[in-house]
């Protein structure tokens, strides 16, 4: 590394520029296409689905190169590796096309705590009971948790009266898993019900 007067010579950051794009395109697994693919015999299903049969390496890459085409390698485990003669980059692009759909429509599931206390008023226990409602409304999964100070502990059966009376009290909702004692604190969850 050179270094003039605080400055750092920039040839030694495209060198390592250079060296870590070449390690990230070295992890990322890719099917094999036309040159990459090196194996002596495979079998070779055409554009249009049809099977083409076993034959060489090159024999398949020069039928791909006719049809203006690329020679992808499908399934590698297989004895011999199938190949599929087709456009890669649209293949590549619809895929890409795909997965963006699949991520789009999945709903991803939150837990939305709503914390008790053991002395709770009822104004506060319709609030809260009413906050796990829109959680609930809203499709993501409420964990009602009481925790237990001091002495306290000693009245872990009145906190369990209270997870009872706040299971009841939840409308739209399933209890997942009862209320348990763990260590200082007692928690439930809820999970919305299902839609018929």
């Amino acid at each position: 590394m050179f270094i003039w007067h605080g400055l750092v010579c920039s040839c030694f950051f495209n060198l390592l520029k250079t060296k870590w794009r070449c390690f990230i395109i070295s992890t990322k697994k890719e099917l094999e296409i036309n040159e990459e693919i090196r194996d002596k015999e495979v079998r070779v299903i055409a554009a249009d689905g049809s099977q083409m049969g076993v034959m060489s390496g090159a024999q398949a890459l020069k039928m791909a190169e006719d049809a203006n085409l690329d020679l992808v390698k499908i399934a590698p485990t297989a004895n011999p590796p199938v190949c599929r003669i087709m456009d890669y980059g649209k293949y590549r692009f619809e895929q890409a096309k795909k997965e963006k759909e699949n991520r789009k429509n999945q709903k991803v599931v939150e837990t939305k705590e709503v914390r008790l206390s053991l002395n709770i008023d009822t104004n506060d226990f319709n609030t809260k009971v009413n906050q796990a409602n829109k959680f609930l409304k809203n499709g993501d999964k409420v964990k009602a948790s009481i925790r237990f100070r001091g002495r306290e502990m000693a009245h872990s059966k009145a906190g369990l009266d209270v997870m009872e009376r706040f299971g009841e009290a939840i409308e739209g909702g399933v209890i997942e898993k009862q209320a348990k004692l763990e260590g200082r604190s007692m928690q439930m969850v809820i999970a919305p019900a299902p839609k018929k």
